[in-house]
């Protein structure tokens, strides 16, 4: 049994909204990402989200929430939001904008309320894994309360990771 994680602004949001979630912490590996989470925890990478902060042409941020064993389509994800370009912001723009460290990002509770957009395929998951605010930390959620609490808008952008 994995030791209680501290609150996170992203486990105060969900427990301030109700939401039902369970906590699993991991050893984080710096730049393992969602692949080395899905293997620490025994899940799936389709099924563990990351969460993207991205922004387009006017460098306004936007968050991307990704399945673990894909990477996003900037040039789909553009079309489909009706801006110029998409591309990700640098660590240090991302950890401004969410409050988050990059490793750590969740959508919830983020310092500024940016749009979010979700790949469509996640929503149809019973389960998802996301990051909960910290390093090593990850909640499982309905992938609905995506939906429900940051307003995603599904998009379909997913190309499959080339390693």
């Amino acid at each position: 049994m994995a030791k209680h994680v501290s609150e996170t602004p992203a486990t105060q949001c969900l427990k301030a909204n109700k939401v039902a979630f369970t906590e699993h912490p991991y050893n984080y590996l710096e730049h393992g990402g969602a692949q080395h989470s899905a293997a620490m925890l025994g899940w799936d990478p389709f099924a563990v989200v990351k969460t993207l902060i991205m922004q387009d042409q006017d460098a306004r941020p936007l968050v991307v929430l990704m399945h673990g064993n894909c990477k996003v389509s900037t040039k789909n994800l553009a079309r489909q939001i009706g801006v110029k370009s998409v591309e990700p912001c640098a660590p240090e723009v991302a950890n401004r904008h969410s409050g988050y460290l990059v490793g750590g990002t969740s959508p919830f509770g983020t310092r500024r309320t940016m749009p979010v957009f979700v790949e469509s395929s996640i929503l149809a998951l019973p389960k998802i894994l996301i990051n909960g605010g910290r390093r090593g930390y990850l909640v499982g959620i309905d992938p609905q309360v995506c939906l429900r609490l940051l307003g995603a808008k599904p998009v379909q952008c997913a190309l499959p990771l080339s390693d």
